[in-house]
């Protein structure tokens, strides 16, 4: 075999790996949300994910490790979009960038925060360690940014920490009770449009607790989270 072909199946050996991993992911994290870490099985991701079991224990050993690593996927997903809260930036605009990536994940990846949510209920035994050093050193970092705004009088006074716990259990409401808001709402399926008009109400609602007025784009939630269609 020479150097060209070592590199070609090098290169087809990474794309294998990598298409498995986010297919045993995307299993894994449907079968978290259903059935808890207790009540999941590599059996159950196995079928979700239409791989053998072995190639789950291949990629990540332990249903421990595998709950772990969606767990760590999830927070990605969420905390890479606070990048974008910075003190040059125009506070409305951030907060409303900010809002529609959490709605986008809510509506697009509703099963990855339910399972967070199911680790918090649960004593948060998987990341309690994160959430004490990493999430509060980051929460902390972005707190100062909300209150440089104030402070310079680019939004009203709000306890930035609460500013933050409202915006995360207001976004993270419709995947989490997604049967109660379909409820309510006499809705069989919550649809693009829907989530269009709940990120307009949130966007306002959050805005106006700060004083802000909603940017002049229009509020959308027609985004797509890398790998969904």
């Amino acid at each position: 075999m020479d150097v060209t072909e070592k590199a070609q199946t090098a290169a087809r050996g990474r794309r294998i790996r990598r298409e498995n991993v986010e297919r045993i992911l995307k299993a894994a994290e449907l079968v978290f949300a259903e059935a808890g870490c207790a009540g999941a099985t590599m059996a159950d991701i196995a079928d979700k994910a239409g791989l053998p079991k072995a190639n789950l224990h291949y990629y990540f050993g332990t249903k421990e490790d595998l709950y772990r690593a969606v767990l760590d996927n999830i927070l990605r997903l969420w905390l890479d979009p606070l990048a974008g809260l910075d003190a040059s930036a125009d506070p409305a605009t951030a907060l409303t960038a900010y809002i529609r990536a959490k709605m986008d994940a809510s509506r697009l990846r509703p099963n990855a925060s339910k399972v967070f949510a199911n680790e918090i209920l649960h004593g948060a035994s998987q990341i309690g360690e994160f959430l004490a050093e990493d999430l509060r050193r980051l929460v902390d970092s972005k707190a100062a940014v909300i209150e440089q705004w104030v402070s310079e009088g680019r939004m009203a006074p709000v306890d930035p920490r609460q500013f933050f716990f409202m915006i995360w259990s207001m976004t993270q409401h419709y995947a989490d009770f997604e049967v109660q808001v379909r409820t309510v709402l006499g809705r069989k399926k919550l649809t693009r449009d829907d989530f269009a008009h709940f990120t307009a109400e949130v966007v306002r609602m959050v805005l106006r607790a700060g004083g802000l007025a909603p940017p002049d784009d229009p509020v959308s939630c027609k985004s797509v989270l890398p790998g969904e269609s």
